[in-house]
């Protein structure tokens, strides 16, 4: 019994000790550099499988519009179709309408090709007809319809031409959705940036914490050996004290701040959420000129927004055009010419087909509609000058936008400098004040001052370096141009 409970109490260890080493494994550590990150982000996160779904939606409406400025192909069947009912007919021998059954079988097909001309506006035609009728009932026949050839062109001659608006307008569409596409690429890369830089703040920061909670341990140990042979008082002694639990605490809520951090990097990675995160901060960054002239001309040539705005401004005219040209009269033409027979049999139908003519021309004038047509072309006049003050007014935005991005980036890297030595420093002056302390000739003042000035030259260091890389990737989205390459993004996009 004892030998069984044994061999229990064992196996009970052993699948303690791999559940709790397949946990551990479970865990997945990674290191990352922002590089890596923003890689990670326009491969696999979520906002980057939106923005290529987005494009890709563009892409294939441009397609459909292309295509359809292409001939066009049709096969038109009815295979079969039956009537079987009682009609009213006019009896010519008795002079009177009489009711009359009737059974009649129906098949027929054509084959159209269609062509649009945006010049125009206008559509040709080219297109072959069959039909078959069998007639069931007192009077049996057959008869097949046939038209070997038939051309055709129908136009609106003062009408509205929207074939040639959509070759002005959706060639800019699509050239903006592909900067779009762009554009949401570096906005996501921006964003990593962000959350890369959020997790390195709170990794240093939890370094520093854990590094302030081993130091005020020895310093407390210090202190006690020094209070022991009344090399300080009692209240520094309490004072020390007082900092290793201070700095416990902060430890804890440091340590919580860096799992939110790295969740929410995680989350935004579309990665697993129990991913171990340690991030690699960037190298001290190459030094890059930018000229505002100069990141505004990239702007003006590559921002979608640019784009939209003369894309909203040509839709309007479209709707000026539209409106005034139904607010006169209209007029169209429809003319075709070609052959057709009926015959009892089907080489009967296409002997000695006789010559088809049509020619039709319809005219709508509007007398009387009571200022209708007026004020909606009046209404399209006062949108247009609305969206032409609109969009000189995003571009001064945007511009401002430009402006404002480079000069924070030019400045950014002034201070990189003077963050970078000012790190330097404050590490220097901690290792000497505790090296100083704990030989006696330094109090508790000036060792928590030099501590503090440490750990504020570190932040300020990472939010430099934050500054940097965000500015430097919102005037890349702005301009879509890589200016420490000189090469735009635009360029790389067409050669892709």
């Amino acid at each position: 019994m004892k030998k069984g409970i044994k061999i229990l109490v064992q196996l009970a260890l052993v699948i303690l000790i791999n559940s709790q080493y397949i946990t551990v494994s479970a865990q997945k550590t990674m290191v990352l550099d922002l590089k890596q990150t923003i890689a990670l982000a326009n491969d696999s996160s979520l906002e980057a499988f939106r923005t290529k779904n987005m494009y890709l939606s563009s892409y294939w409406e441009y397609r459909s519009y292309r295509a359809n400025r292409l001939p066009s192909l049709t096969l038109n069947l009815t295979p079969a179709q039956y009537y079987r009912d009682i009609t009213r007919r006019y009896d010519s021998d008795q002079d009177i309408d009489i009711y009359r059954s009737q059974q009649s079988f129906y098949s027929s097909g054509q084959l159209s090709l269609t062509q649009n001309f945006d010049l125009t506006g206008g559509t040709f035609s080219v297109d072959t007809d069959l039909g078959y009728m069998r007639s069931f009932g007192h009077n049996n026949y057959t008869q097949f319809t046939t038209i070997p050839l038939r051309i055709g062109y129908s136009q609106s001659l003062i009408g509205y031409n929207a074939f040639r608006w959509e070759r002005k307008i959706e060639p800019l569409k699509y050239e903006k959705a592909k900067k779009e596409f762009l554009y949401n690429t570096e906005h996501v890369a921006e964003q990593a940036t962000e959350h890369f830089f959020t997790l390195a703040m709170a990794q240093a920061e939890y370094d520093l914490a854990r590094e302030n909670a081993q130091n005020t341990d020895t310093l407390y140990d210090i202190g006690m050996q020094r209070f022991k042979i009344a090399a300080i008082s009692n209240a520094d002694l309490l004072t020390l004290r007082l900092d290793r639990v201070n700095a416990q605490n902060t430890l804890k809520n440091k340590q919580s701040a860096l799992k939110r951090a790295m969740y929410s990097l995680a989350t935004f990675l579309n990665m697993d959420k129990e991913t171990e995160i340690r991030v690699e901060l960037p190298a001290k960054p190459q030094r890059i000129v930018i000229e505002e002239s100069d990141a505004i001309a990239a702007a003006r040539a590559n921002n979608p927004n640019f784009l939209e705005m003369r894309q909203n401004v040509l839709e309007a005219e479209q709707q000026v055009d539209r409106t005034r040209q139904e607010s006169r009269f209209n007029a169209s033409l429809t003319a075709s010419v070609g052959f057709n027979q009926v015959a009892e049999s089907l080489r009967d139908a296409y002997s000695h087909p006789m010559q088809q003519e049509l020619v039709s021309v319809s005219v709508s004038i509007p007398l009387i509609d009571w200022g209708v047509r007026k004020g909606k072309y009046n209404m399209a006049k006062n949108n247009l000058n609305v969206v032409r003050t609109s969009a000189r007014q995003s571009e001064i935005s945007i511009e401002e936008d430009v402006i404002m991005a480079v000069s924070d980036f030019n400045m950014q890297q002034d201070l990189m400098a003077s963050a970078e030595e000012a790190l330097d420093l404050s590490i220097m002056a901690y290792n000497e004040t505790r090296q100083r302390f704990i030989i006696g000739r330094a109090d508790i003042n000036s060792l928590t001052l030099s501590l503090n000035r440490q750990q504020e030259a570190q932040r300020n260091y990472i939010s430099a370096l934050q500054s940097y890389w965000q500015n430097y990737y919102k005037i890349r989205k702005l301009t879509l141009h890589d200016f420490s390459t000189g090469f735009s993004l635009s360029d790389k996009f067409d050669w892709q």
